[in-house]
């Protein structure tokens, strides 16, 4: 069987998560404390990191962009990186504005504080850092309210990686309540539509110990 090895308020992991649902390929997902540092992990991935992805023939594949670039090569079926190269880099931009520029002033500010330091002997969550995550979010939904208004999805016509992953992060910082939604409809209105999509059916069941998800969390509806 297909193991990936993750955790589950990981945005990255979600992002391969998704996609490896929307491919229908079938996968267990092994919970990997990765601060522990087991010496087995460390054996597929000496970088320490979530995602990991191993495949049924025993071969690791770590770094979710070369994961999803491999899904994407193995599995063409249904592409998500899209057909002409016009296309692939306007997906991969995105990508990377969600990865990188969202993960960095919204997703480290606000789940990173509130739910991984939770893990971290020691840590305590910065309240400054808060502030501004919650702050920076609202740029962001306004992009991509101004993205969903201009196409049927995020990169264009079709539904891709760029929605799988702008959808990772922020369904993350959903569970905590912290996406303003009734100041944004229109990233709302694309939210509704992916959340809604049996890809994200599990990433909807995760929680958290002594964090209860915000109650709109799991609702289609919302």
């Amino acid at each position: 069987m297909r193991r990936l090895y993750h955790l589950p308020f990981d945005a990255l992991s979600r992002k391969v998560r998704i996609l490896l649902a929307e491919k229908k390929l079938a996968f267990t997902c092994v919970h990997e404390p990765v601060w522990e540092r087991r010496e087995t992990f460390l054996a597929l991935n000496p970088a320490g990191e979530v995602p990991v992805l191993v495949e049924p023939e025993g071969k690791p594949i770590w770094d979710d962009h070369a994961i999803c670039e491999y899904l994407e090569e193995v599995y063409p079926e249904y592409n998500l990186l899209g057909t002409t190269p016009d296309q692939r880099a306007e997906v991969r931009r995105l990508v990377a504005w969600f990865d990188k520029k969202f993960a960095q002033e919204v997703t480290r500010n606000l789940v990173g504080e509130k739910i991984t330091k939770r893990f971290i002997a020691g840590a305590t969550p910065n309240s400054g850092a808060i502030r501004a995550g919650k702050q920076n979010v609202h740029y962001h939904l306004d992009y991509i309210g101004y993205l969903s208004d201009q196409r049927n999805w995020l990169a264009g016509e079709n539904l891709s990686l760029a929605d799988i992953c702008a959808a990772a992060h922020i369904s993350a910082v959903d569970y905590l309540g912290d996406i303003p939604w009734a100041d944004h409809p229109g990233a709302q209105a694309w939210y509704a539509r992916f959340k809604s999509r049996p890809s994200m059916r599990d990433i909807l069941k995760d929680s958290v110990s002594g964090i209860p998800a915000a109650r709109h969390y799991a609702d289609l509806d919302f």
